[in-house]
């Protein structure tokens, strides 16, 4: 495994580290209206990641199949979708803004649930790192270097904002600036631990990439609609949330285009 495979993955870590890191040079909490802001903002770009960085790659890999080439996709679309909505039932997690608790009945501190929460939606990002690498790694679908940086930099650009949310109201909760930052970091270790074990097994996995692909957007689209979207719409002033849907809906396609 090459150097440049070992920067794409680790990419979106240190995105949400430096996010994290927000908390030593910030005085205050992040505001209703900025949260909305950056929520939209990692919908837009977890959306437009799921479309050309993984939907699209896995219609092209099942061309051969003619007009039902969609069907990998669909049906991996479905498993991510379906395993997500496993995970979000069984994890218990708690969602920023919010007071009640989804998964199953724990004691978990709800410092630790908040972080959790943020884990749970990051599963879906490594994995797409690690298979869109993976299918560089073996020349499946005219993957290129190029378009799997644009997906390693999107993410991390959303992951910044993502990085802030959790580790600011961790300390506004009472934790230290060191247990905060801690506590967002933590909540991406899990991208590119995903993201190496899904690389490790990269020619095991080519003959159901196209399933695999489509499985991480049907991942990442179930976060965007049953977390990012509720959060970014509630209260007033929603439109700010939709603005920057928008704008980060824009800069990953710019990428995925520009750089693949």
């Amino acid at each position: 495994m090459n150097r440049e495979i070992y920067t794409g993955i680790i990419i979106p870590f240190i995105g949400t580290s430096l996010g994290a890191g927000c908390v030593f040079f910030m005085k205050h909490s992040l505001s209703r209206n900025i949260q909305r802001a950056l929520t939209g903002f990692a919908a837009g770009v977890m959306t437009a990641a799921s479309i050309w960085s993984l939907i699209i790659p896995a219609m092209d890999m099942s061309e051969s199949m003619g007009k039902l080439a969609f069907l990998p996709a669909a049906a991996g679309f479905w498993g991510g979708v379906l395993f997500l909505l496993l995970l979000d039932s069984l994890i218990p997690h708690l969602h920023m803004n919010s007071d009640k608790a989804e998964g199953l009945p724990s004691k978990l501190a709800r410092t630790t649930m908040m972080v959790l929460a943020v884990t749970l939606h990051n599963i879906p990002e490594g994995m797409a790192v690690g298979i869109v690498y993976a299918g560089f790694m073996t020349d499946s679908a005219d993957m290129t270097a190029g378009g799997a940086l644009a997906l390693s930099l999107g993410i991390a650009i959303q992951n910044f904002p993502e990085g802030a949310i959790i580790s600011m109201p961790l300390h506004a909760e009472g934790n230290s600036k060191g247990k905060a930052f801690a506590g967002g970091v933590l909540s991406g270790a899990v991208e590119p631990i995903g993201a190496l074990l899904t690389i490790l097994f990269a020619s095991q996995l080519l003959p159901i990439m196209p399933y695999l692909l489509s499985f991480a957007a049907g991942a990442m689209i179930f976060v965007v609609v049953e977390e990012l979207i509720p959060e970014m719409s509630e209260g007033e002033h929603s439109n700010i949330g939709v603005i920057l849907f928008s704008v980060g809906f824009t800069l990953m396609m710019i990428l995925d285009v520009a750089l693949g």
